[in-house]
């Protein structure tokens, strides 16, 4: 059952639930197919050694979002603008705020503002009947620029919600005061620390230590989270059998409540992604085993 926040306004309540349960296939999970790395690592994640040739070319990821099974496609809103005319029952998150990589964190911190208004998103959406069910806004905790993503982010999730929309949060600990990004404590408090922005979902990356189980280091962000959920973030390119275990073990282990993945998708060809779409969905929503994911993927 869908837990709307009270900043949903009443004539807005329907819209919110609807979107929830759309991206959620009712299970209170989410399966988040990321496409904001065009900004994000440049071509580095789409053309190259081991990457299909048509991963080059941006419409690839609108046609595996569109014959795939997903929760939602996360993408800039200029990509919508211009290949959504032609994927219009592809259900779409926009990411509003994107940063390149390369200003790394040993020039400065990391800081990532807005690219659009809420307010031209929802716009669009209901100029053109697109099937925008969220925003997604990115904030690096531990950036010396933190208040400046923080306020921005706190104020997109609250007209969000206001417009019936469903809103994600990527928090990744990231600047010269954070020590250790991949750290389980540090990621805790960036889930908990996303939750009092009143975000739906937030997204972290696994966390990693010396001697620790990750599935079980993860519990701690979970419960940090509270209402709101917790979903991973997929990583660089993983053997299959390998990512459905890592996965299986967040859901089923952790507590989490799904994944966002990317180059693990879109790198390859368009029957290929698909199928692993359709396998990571399995597991997500279905509680499919290891076994039937590698089935799916498999063919």
């Amino acid at each position: 059952m869908t837990q709307t926040p009270l900043d949903v306004t009443p004539d807005n309540q329907k819209t919110f639930e609807a979107n929830y349960e759309r991206m959620t296939r009712g299970t209170g999970r989410l399966m988040l197919f990321a496409g904001d790395q065009k900004i994000e690592h440049l071509n580095d994640d789409f053309y190259g050694e081991g990457i299909a040739a048509e991963n080059n070319n941006p419409e690839h990821m609108f046609r595996i979002a569109g014959k795939a099974k997903i929760g939602c496609f996360a993408t800039q809103l200029g990509l919508i603008a211009q290949y959504g005319k032609d994927y219009r029952d592809v259900p779409y998150l926009v990411k509003i705020n994107s940063k390149s990589h390369l200003v790394n964190v040993k020039q400065r911190d990391p800081i990532s503002t807005h690219l659009n208004p809420v307010r031209q998103i929802v716009r669009m959406r209901d100029e053109h009947k697109l099937n925008i069910v969220g925003v997604g806004y990115t904030i690096y905790w531990g950036s010396e620029d933190e208040h400046k993503m923080t306020s921005e982010a706190a104020r997109f999730i609250n007209e969000a919600h206001e417009h019936g929309l469903v809103a994600v949060v990527w928090a990744y600990p990231r600047g010269a005061a954070v020590t250790d990004e991949k750290d389980p404590h540090v990621i805790a408090g960036a889930a908990g620390a996303t939750a009092c922005l009143g975000a739906d979902f937030v997204k972290v990356n696994y966390p990693k230590k010396e001697g620790v189980n990750s599935a079980e280091a993860l519990k701690e962000a979970v419960v940090a989270a509270g209402r709101t959920k917790l979903i991973c973030a997929g990583g660089s390119a993983t053997a299959p059998e390998k990512f459905f275990q890592t996965l299986h073990d967040q859901v089923h282990t952790s507590g989490a409540s799904g994944n966002a993945t990317g180059r693990n998708i879109h790198q390859k060809p368009l029957e290929d992604a698909i199928r692993f779409c359709n396998a990571t969905y399995a597991v997500t929503y279905e509680d499919a085993s290891v076994e039937q994911a590698m089935k799916i993927y498999n063919g």
